[in-house]
This record gives structure tokens, C-alpha cells and sequence, in this order.
């Protein structure tokens, strides 16, 4: 039954198109009784069978004001989704056995405030990816989140989500069903314990002196001058003069960084499997850029050259993404 109830719903939502921005209609908005609302149902039909039996007028009017306020609960239930606007921020990449973060901005233009509107992943477990609960002012717009748990490393279309109200009574529930057009792109999660970083390459041309030592760093040091930018001033060295009691810092050496190039090769990291390749060339790139290093990245048909700064690191991962 459930396999049954899984293709169906497969079968519905791949009819219904992709699209960042989806305004709700009479057309794709959809409403149910709930469990609570076959349950009032049922006792509103008891207790007209037992006015009629026992002529209680009082009965009748508790039934007949019972039953006026569930229709009336139904149509403010419709129109608190119906007319609501939705649109979704193309996610940020994200590594493999995290969470996406999808960014939805719900618009209405409506004189009154909408509650009570919730949203969700179809088919997600409640555990790892939560509903996420709004209200909407009334001519404005909101903002809420939904997380996703992503399945693995590469570029995936998002899945079906659905936004849904029990207002005011919790008697019915209005629901609708949308497919987003963005994907997310899942780079490979990174080692958690990666190796060092490989030795640096000589140039052409270079002696190439300098090395990469285990903690990751160009041994080509000096003395902090006065002009050097920050971010060649080598940290780890510096706190660990500062604990020594030394007042010193220590600056990499442009001349001697230059005579090395340090490339992070997939047929030389030293992992087993493709899988952990891609992820201890993960955690290089990352590390690599972390210590603000010129680095080139050579993968199966293809080679980036070496250089620095988030474009470089966001093309490297996307390469190790697609690899």
C-alpha cells in the first residue's frame, strides 16, 4: 500500500511544473477534513439524530451553530493560503552530510494577517529536517527557512515542498504542493582527519628550497616587518612564541613561496577509493585556503592552476563536486 501511495504521489508531483515563485489559486490549493473534523462531523450527527428523536430545540440550535462555525472555519481556512505569494533564494552550497537551507519568502497582499502557516520537505523525516511555522503581516512579506538533509555529493534538484494552514480550527486542512526549479550543488564532505599538506612543487625554472612542513605551512619564514599583510603573518608560529613567552611574529617568505607551487593531485593524495579522494582533496582546499595559500587542484580531465580566494576555493570544490 505504501509502494502504491509512493507512485502516485510521484506520479502527481512529476505533472506539476518547476518554479521558484508559485502564487496560490483556486487552482492549486487543496482541502481536506482532518481527523478532529470527522470527528465533529460525526458528533454533529449524533446529536441531530437525537434532536430529532427527542425534539430538543436546544439541540438543534447547538448543532446548526456548531455546524455554521465549522463552514465558516472552512473558508477562513482556504483564504489564509489562497493569494499567498512563495519564492525561494537559490540555496548555498553545502558538503555532503549536511543540511541545505532553503530560503522561502512568503508575500501577501492581503489586508489581514495570515497564521499559522506552515511549511516542509515531502517525505523527510521529521527528525533531521523539522516543519517550519509563520505568520504573514498583512501586505508584507516573511521570511522562513526549511532544512533538507542532501543525499550526496553532485548538483541535485530540490525536492517537492508543501506549505499547509489548520486555521483557525484545526477542522481542515489546506495544503498545496511545489516543486522548485533551483538545485543545489553538494560538494564532498571534507576528511576529518586529513594528512598535510603535500610538499609544494618547484616551478620551472626554481631550485625550490622552500617545503611544505606537516603542519601545513611553508618553512620559507622570516621576521614580521612592518608593512607585511596580515594574512602572511603565520599564526600558529606566533602563538606559540607568545606562549613561550617570546613577543615575536613571523611572516612567510614571498621569494621563497614563490619558487614552490602546491598542487593538490587526485592521483597522489594517497586515499583508496574515489570517494575518499574527492574527500581528503576536500579537506586539502579547504585547508589550503584557510591558510591563505596559492594552490592548483588536477583531477581526472581536468587541472585548475594555482591561485587563492573564495572564487578559486568555490571552483575547486564545484570540481570536486562533479568529478
Amino acid at each position: 500500500m505504501n509502494k502504491f501511495r509512493a507512485r502516485l504521489r510521484t506520479w502527481w508531483h512529476n505533472r506539476l511544473p518547476r518554479r521558484d515563485t508559485l502564487t496560490l489559486t483556486q487552482r492549486n490549493v487543496y482541502i481536506l477534513p482532518t481527523r478532529a473534523g470527522w470527528m465533529l462531523a460525526l458528533t454533529l450527527l449524533l446529536l441531530l439524530v437525537a434532536s430529532i428523536n427527542y425534539q430538543l430545540n436546544l439541540g438543534y440550535l447547538l448543532t446548526f451553530l456548531l455546524a455554521g462555525s465549522a463552514v465558516a472555519g472552512m473558508h477562513m481556512c482556504h483564504a489564509n493560503l489562497r493569494g499567498l505569494t512563495l519564492h525561494l533564494n537559490p540555496p548555498e552550497p553545502v558538503h555532503a552530510g549536511q543540511a541545505a537551507v532553503l530560503e522561502i519568502r512568503l508575500s501577501s497582499e492581503r489586508k489581514r494577517t495570515r497564521h499559522g502557516i506552515g511549511m516542509g520537505v515531502i517525505g523527510a523525516n521529521l527528525a533531521h529536517a523539522p516543519l517550519a511555522w509563520t505568520d504573514v503581516p498583512a501586505q508584507a512579506s516573511t521570511t522562513l527557512q526549511v532544512s533538507w538533509p542532501v543525499p550526496a555529493r553532485g548538483q541535485h534538484a530540490l525536492p517537492a515542498l508543501h506549505a499547509f494552514t489548520l486555521f483557525p480550527l484545526g477542522t481542515f486542512r489546506v495544503w498545496t504542493v511545489w516543486r522548485p526549479a533551483s538545485t543545489v550543488l553538494v560538494y564532498p564532505e571534507p576528511e576529518s582527519a586529513p594528512p598535510p599538506l603535500p610538499p609544494g612543487e618547484p616551478q620551472a625554472g626554481s631550485s625550490g628550497s622552500a617545503r611544505v612542513q606537516s603542519t601545513g605551512e611553508f618553512d620559507g619564514v622570516r621576521a614580521y616587518r612592518r608593512g607585511d599583510p596580515i594574512k602572511a603573518v603565520v599564526w600558529k608560529k606566533a602563538a606559540q612564541a607568545f606562549a613561550a613567552g617570546r613577543d615575536e611574529l613571523v611572516s612567510r617568505d614571498a621569494l621563497s613561496t614563490q619558487r614552490q607551487q602546491l598542487w593538490l593531485d587526485h592521483a597522489q593524495c594517497g586515499a583508496g577509493d574515489l570517494e575518499g579522494r574527492l574527500s581528503r582533496l576536500t579537506a586539502w582546499v579547504l585547508m589550503a585556503d584557510r591558510l591563505g595559500l596559492d594552490f592548483g587542484l588536477r583531477v581526472p580531465g581536468r587541472e585548475i592552476a594555482p591561485d587563492q580566494g573564495p572564487t578559486h576555493r568555490a571552483r575547486c570544490l564545484e570540481t570536486l563536486a562533479l568529478c
